[in-house]
């Protein structure tokens, strides 16, 4: 089992600075990638960035230049810094985890959320 903690979500200005945090305990040697996605009133989840173990990032169009996604393998912790941010990056942030379960098959984990509301 993977758990997951996210924190550092409120509500700020588009011109202040934001850092979410993931904290992954349990059987963390079979992460394969660490990601956030988002999931806005009345839309669909959606990807933010990943992260694999290997330091690969990802990130999705809308937040690419404006957030980073970064992680410290001594402390165990993912992050998800938020520049320049907008009105329609309110959301409630999820972080994910997919666990290598078999040579091909990885299963899928997410934390309970944190709500960031951007107001301008």
């Amino acid at each position: 089992q993977v758990q997951l903690v996210e924190s550092g979500g409120g509500w700020v200005h588009t011109g202040g600075a934001l850092c979410l945090s993931c904290a992954p305990s349990g059987s963390v040697f079979s992460i394969k990638a660490i990601g956030w996605y988002r999931q806005a009133p009345g839309k669909q989840r959606e990807l933010v960035a990943t992260i694999t173990s290997g330091g690969s990032t990802n990130y999705a169009d809308y937040v690419k230049g404006r957030f980073t996604i970064s992680r410290d393998s001594a402390k165990n912790m993912v992050y998800l810094q938020m520049n320049s941010k907008k009105p329609e990056d309110t959301a409630v942030y999820y972080c994910n985890a997919q666990r290598r379960m078999t040579t091909t098959a990885t299963r899928n984990y997410w934390g309970q959320g944190t709500q960031v509301t951007v107001s301008s």
